[in-house]
C-alpha cells in the first residue's frame, strides 16, 4: 500500500486497500481520514485530518501567512505534495511560511452580531449628525427670516407715517372735502364699528391689571393672581387664543401683582412682565415656563422691549429710575437712567424706534411718570441723553404712543380746572437748538382733547392706534370710570364714535389684528371683551 496520500490535483487521496489471497475473514476497513462530528466547534479542529489539534508534539496548532490553521504535520505534508497552495483559500503558500502558536487553548469569540450593531450604530450616528447640522441651518433660516421681516414691518410703518403726511397735507389744501384740524390727523370716513364678539371670564374674584398681545402667536395675555393660591400663590397670566377665541392655561410667574406686560418683535414668543416683588421676568410662551428672572432691587411698576435691538429690555422703578438689561448678560442691568427731576414711580415705558420721520426720526424711550414726561433719546454707543416733555405738572397717570404718527397721549386725572378726566392727544417733534448745532430740542404739541368723566380712581392704561381702515386716521380709546364703559374717538375729528359699556371700570385696552381682521379687547379687573370691527 502506498504510503504517501498526496496529490498532484490538491485533493486527499487516501491509500487503497490491499487484498489477501487467503480465505481468512475480512476485516471491516477504517476510514482514513474521519470524520469530526457536528457538535465539535470548527475551531478546535485541523482542517485536512479533522483531528483536535495540540499545543506540543508533531500535530501542534500552526498558521500560513493568511491566517488558516492546521495540524503542523497535516500542514507540512500537505505542502510537500501539493503546488505549495493553502487547502483553503489557495493562496500561495509554502513550508517556511508555516508558524508554530503557542497557546494553550484557542477559540474564536463570534463578534460578527456586534460588529453589524456597531455598523449600524455608525450609520445612525452619521444620520443624526446630518440632521443636525440641517437642523442648525433651518433655524439659521428662520433667524435671517425673522429679522427681514422685522425690518419690512418697520418699512411698512414708516411708509403708513408717511402716508398719513401726506393725506394730513392733501387735506389742509384748498378746495379738499375732508376738514382736519392743523397739526392733527385726517378723519375717519368709514361706516363700520365695533361689535361685541366674545367675553371672557379671567378671574372671579378680580384683581386682574393688565395684558398685551403677541402678534407672532395670535395670543392674549392677561395679568391675573393665581386661581389656586392656596397652592400656588402669587401672581400669573392666563392666555387666550385669538385665533379660536378660546381661553386656555394659567402660568405662575410673579409672587406679587403684575403691573406691565410686553412683548417685542421677537418670534419666539418672550413675553416680558414687571411687578411689585422686584422682578422683571422672561417667560417663554412656547414652554410656559419662566426663562429668565431680574433682580431690581425695587418694585418694577413697567416694562417695554427696544424695538431697534431686541436683546435689550428697560424696566420702570417706583423711584423714577429706568433699569436697562441685555439678554445675554443674566446676572444684572447694564445700565440705570436716573430722573433728573421727581422721583415718582415709572407709570408707563414706551419704545419708539428710529424711522424715517419728519416729526421726530430719533429712537428712544418715552418714559411717564405721576408727575410728567421724559424723551431719552438713544445716541450711539447704547447712551442716552434726557429731553423733558413740556406736560402739564402733575395729574398724569398713563402715556402711550402711535409710533408710526409719533403722536403720544397723555391722560390726566381731574383737577380744580378741570374736573374730567381728560386725554391729551400730543405730536412729538423735535428741532434743532442752532442751525451750527447737532444738540435738538424735542417738543409735545397739543393737536386733540378729549374729555370723559368726573371720576379717576385707578391707573388705568388707554390707547391711541391706527384705524382700522387703514386710511391714515386714528382712534383714540380711554376707559370711563364713571360709567363703566370705554370710549372711542376719532382722533382727527374729535367726535366720539362709540361707547363700548362693561360692567366695571376698564383697567386696559388693547387692539389686536389677526389675518387681516382688526379686534379691540377691554380689560375689567374680572373679564375680558373682545370687539370686532365690522
Amino acid at each position: 500500500c502506498p504510503d504517501d496520500f498526496g496529490s498532484s490535483q490538491g485533493e486527499l487521496v487516501f491509500p487503497p486497500l490491499c487484498i489477501s489471497s487467503s480465505k481468512t475473514p475480512l476485516k471491516k476497513p477504517e476510514p482514513s481520514v474521519p470524520v469530526a462530528p457536528l457538535d465539535e466547534e470548527e475551531g478546535d479542529t485541523c482542517a485536512i485530518c479533522f483531528e483536535q489539534w495540540t499545543n506540543a508534539g508533531d500535530h501542534r496548532l500552526s498558521a500560513l501567512r493568511c491566517g488558516h490553521l492546521f495540524g503542523y504535520t497535516c500542514i507540512e505534508r500537505w505542502l510537500k505534495g501539493q503546488a505549495g497552495k493553502c487547502p483553503q483559500c489557495n493562496k500561495k503558500a509554502k513550508r517556511s511560511d508555516i508558524v508554530i502558536l503557542y497557546a494553550r487553548t484557542l477559540k474564536a469569540l463570534d463578534t460578527s452580531e456586534q460588529e453589524r450593531m456597531k455598523s449600524s450604530l455608525e450609520k445612525e450616528q452619521k444620520l443624526r449628525r446630518q440632521a443636525e447640522l440641517e437642523s442648525a441651518q433651518s433655524r439659521l433660516q428662520l433667524q435671517v427670516l425673522t429679522d427681514e421681516c422685522s425690518k419690512l414691518r418697520k418699512q411698512v410703518q414708516e411708509l403708513k407715517a408717511l402716508v398719513a403726511q401726506h393725506n394730513m397735507s392733501a387735506s389742509q389744501q384748498p378746495g379738499s372735502s375732508r376738514t382736519c384740524i392743523p397739526g392733527s390727523l385726517p378723519s375717519s370716513q368709514s361706516q363700520r364699528k365695533y361689535h361685541l364678539e366674545k367675553v371672557f371670564v379671567v378671574s372671579q374674584t378680580g384683581n386682574c391689571r393688565v395684558m398685551a398681545y403677541c402678534d407672532s402667536l395670535s395670543c392674549l395675555v392677561v395679568s391675573q393672581p393665581s386661581p389656586q393660591s392656596t397652592f400656588i400663590p402669587g401672581c400669573g397670566v392666563k392666555m387666550m387664543s385669538v385665533a379660536n377665541l378660546k381661553s386656555s392655561q394659567y402660568i405662575p410667574i410673579h409672587s406679587k401683582q403684575i403691573r406691565g406686560l410686553a412683548f417685542g418683535s421677537r418670534a419666539d414668543g418672550l413675553l416680558l412682565s414687571a411687578a411689585l416683588d422686584n422682578t422683571l421676568k422672561l417667560t417663554s410662551l412656547a414652554t410656559n415656563t419662566v426663562v429668565q428672572t431680574y433682580n431690581a432691587g425695587r418694585p418694577v411698576w413697567s416694562c417695554c422691549w427696544c424695538l431697534d435691538d431686541t436683546n435689550y429690555i428697560y424696566a420702570g422703578l417706583v423711584n423714577g429710575s429706568i433699569m436697562i438689561y441685555d439678554l445675554r448678560d443674566t446676572n444684572s442691568h447694564v445700565q440705570e437712567l436716573v430722573p433728573q427731576k421727581s422721583r415718582c414711580p415709572m407709570v408707563s415705558l414706551s419704545y419708539l424706534p428710529r424711522m424715517a420721520s419728519v416729526s421726530l426720526p430719533y429712537g428712544g424711550i418715552l418714559a411717564g411718570t405721576l408727575e410728567g414726561a421724559c424723551f431719552w433719546e438713544q445716541k450711539a454707543g447704547n447712551s442716552y441723553r434726557p429731553h423733558h416733555l413740556p406736560l402739564e405738572p402733575g395729574g398724569c397717570i398713563d402715556i402711550q404712543t402711535e409710533i408710526s404718527t409719533r403722536h403720544c397721549l397723555a391722560t390726566y386725572r381731574p383737577s380744580k380746572n378741570n374736573p374730567c378726566v381728560r386725554c391729551v392727544m400730543m405730536e412729538l417733534t423735535c428741532s434743532p437748538l442752532t442751525e451750527a448745532s447737532e444738540d435738538v430740542v424735542y417738543s409735545s404739541n397739543p393737536v386733540q382733547t378729549f374729555s370723559a368723566g368726573p371720576t379717576c380712581k385707578l391707573l388705568t392704561k388707554n390707547a391711541i392706534f391706527q384705524s382700522p381702515e387703514e386710511d391714515g386716521s386714528v382712534f383714540v380709546c380711554a376707559g370711563d370710570e364713571a360709567s363703566n364703559s370705554a370710549l372711542l374717538w376719532d382722533a382727527g375729528s374729535g367726535s366720539l364714535l362709540q361707547k363700548l359699556q362693561a360692567d366695571l371700570p376698564v383697567l386696559d385696552i388693547c387692539p389686536l389684528e389677526m389675518n387681516q381682521t382688526h379686534l379691540l379687547a377691554t380689560l375689567t379687573e374680572k373679564t375680558v371683551k373682545i370687539y370686532k370691527w365690522q
